[in-house]
């Protein structure tokens, strides 16, 4: 039944294919969001790098205002992710078997107002920076904190740096020639096949996500974030129609 494998997903029991699939959807979402979010607002919500050296460069330039607005902007995420962390650990003492639902329900609500809502909200801004961008960034954090916290840190979703990093480095081991067998076991050079599985289909997940965002809110509008809100939503209360996620 597909809502025992959603439970699967959010389940407080984890492995590493629950942890995959969880992954590719949230990839898929952030990069949907991330993609159509730059439609809307000219800027990419989850790359915090980018705000950082934005800020650095406003600074130098005198532009104070601009640095501040994207500092602002990091700021947000930075909340979205401490209050996935606040809501998480509340919720595995006080409802263990919903531990990750509802991070995912308010992210869900949050895109249902950036979908409604969105339009009006680019007319109100805060330093320079609309309530469209603020939120995009909130959730942004939040997703990130969440898939983070549900993997170990072994996976992330709303940026690919660290990703392609790390697809490098294997495709490094994998051709590197091991040419003196007798050396020590320990020196042998060992490509890990399930990490590099792992990050190109992550990769593949949020690219795929960019392309069918950033069509959607081109011919849609901010409507398009809709199903991506309902996708979040069945993944929030799978765990509610299913026994798989029992203590």
């Amino acid at each position: 039944m597909p809502q025992h494998y959603l439970a699967k997903l959010t389940s407080p029991k984890r492995d590493a294919k629950a942890n995959l699939h969880l992954g590719v959807t949230l990839c898929w979402i952030a990069g949907a969001l991330n993609a159509g979010g730059f439609l809307a607002v000219g800027e990419y919500t989850s790359h915090m790098t980018g705000l950082l050296s934005t800020a650095a460069d406003e600074l130098i330039l005198g532009h104070s205002m601009a640095a501040l607005a994207a500092l602002f902007m990091m700021l947000s995420f930075v909340c979205g992710a401490a209050c996935t962390a606040l809501i998480v650990n509340y919720a595995r003492r006080n409802f263990p078997r919903f531990i990750y639902s509802p991070v995912l329900f308010l992210e869900a609500v949050l895109l249902l107002i950036f979908g409604m809502l969105g339009q009006g909200l680019l007319k109100h801004e805060m330093i320079t920076v609309s309530f469209t961008a603020i939120l995009l960034c909130y959730m942004m954090g939040l997703q990130n904190a969440l898939i983070t916290k549900i993997s170990h840190a072994e996976i992330r979703t709303t940026h690919v740096t660290g990703l392609v990093t790390d697809i490098g480095i294997e495709l490094g081991k994998l051709l590197y020639w091991n040419r003196d067998h007798e050396h020590d076991q320990d020196l042998k050079v060992i490509v890990n096949k399930q990490k590099l599985r792992l990050h190109y289909t992550l990769v593949l997940s949020f690219a795929i996500g960019g392309v069918l965002g950033a069509a959607g809110f081109k011919h849609l509008g901010f409507i398009s974030s809709v199903p991506l809100a309902l996708a979040l939503i069945a993944l929030a209360l799978a765990p509610m129609f299913s026994n798989t996620s029992a203590q």
